[in-house]
């Protein structure tokens, strides 16, 4: 008996010992990892803070400051530069048509795709599904190949060069994104909670306006973020269908800016209108940065 237990221990003894060793190996290989990933995420931040903090300093110097010291402090604060850039250069226009192109395109494109998204997620009818891969196939859709059809389309409508028919375009290719984005939040959404509205009486339309689209808010805040990102920064669409140059938009009067001046550029208000540019992006993404990493989810059709 004393042989038994004493072989029975030695077993115990040798895999307590393996799973330390188990243990260890595990833990150093997580602290590797970790320290890679700390190092690479370090190396990018590097890489992405460090050009927009040179770009925020030579916003504040002159041009000759720049060219002979494109890396020191400003010895003079030129403040004068971002006044420059907003008058001179004519960004406060643009800015303002940016502000009102975005925001009426956004409020447009979260409703209709957010009513888009709720009907095929919720309602069963014929043709749904090829609603849907319909949809999804906008999203493969290079933009430059709807120039020209989009030129003449407008045109022929009487939008060519107008606020309009600008946000509708862009109401149009942000469509696609909206309804796959938010379809699966609302393929997520409690059914029940839906009947019960019905059973105290609402309709349809106030169920989802009062009670399903409040509990899609999440991914509502995420989608907007990517919408307003894209759109703000678009280029191309206005470029081609808006050239009265009293609506173009703030990516249009930079491009004008930094071109129109040759040789003699004014480095200091174009970094200057370059920040105008960037900083409303950067507010709207810091606000709402919990919302795009909490609610960032892949749509499915089922």
């Amino acid at each position: 008996m004393s042989a038994i237990a004493a072989d029975r221990k030695q077993a115990r003894d040798q895999k307590r010992a393996s799973d330390q060793k188990l243990t260890k190996a595990v833990a150093g290989s997580d602290r590797r990892f970790a320290v890679i990933a700390h190092g690479l995420l370090i190396l990018w931040s590097v890489i992405v803070i460090l050009p927009m903090l040179w770009v925020l300093v030579s916003s504040f110097k002159t041009t000759k400051e720049i060219l002979s010291s494109p890396f020191a402090l400003p010895k003079h604060w030129q403040f004068d530069n971002y006044s420059r850039a907003w008058s001179d250069a004519s960004i406060g226009k643009y800015f303002l048509n940016s502000v009102i192109v975005v925001v009426c395109a956004l409020v447009l494109v979260m409703l209709l795709g957010a009513m888009c998204a709720y009907v095929l997620a919720r309602f069963q009818f014929p043709g749904r599904r090829l609603i849907y891969y319909v949809m999804l196939a906008g999203l493969t859709f290079p933009v430059f190949l709807a120039i020209v059809p989009l030129f003449f389309q407008l045109q022929n409508f009487g939008l060519l060069n107008t606020r309009p028919g600008l946000i509708l375009t862009y109401v149009a290719f942000a469509l696609p994104f909206t309804m796959f984005f938010l379809y699966a939040f609302f393929r997520s959404l409690p059914h029940d909670v839906y009947e019960a509205a019905l059973i105290d009486g609402a309709g349809d339309w106030r169920a989802f306006f009062q009670v399903m689209l409040p509990m899609a808010r999440p991914g509502m805040a995420a989608v907007a973020i990517f919408n307003f990102l894209g759109l703000w920064n678009q280029f191309l669409l206005p470029v081609a269908l808006n050239t009265d140059q009293n609506k173009w938009v703030l990516t249009q009067g930079m491009a004008a800016y930094a071109s129109s001046q040759a040789y003699g550029i004014d480095y200091g208000a174009l970094f200057a209108a370059i920040v105008v540019t960037v900083v409303p992006v950067l507010v709207v993404y810091i606000i709402f940065q919990r919302r795009i990493a909490g609610s960032v989810s892949q749509g499915t059709f089922r």
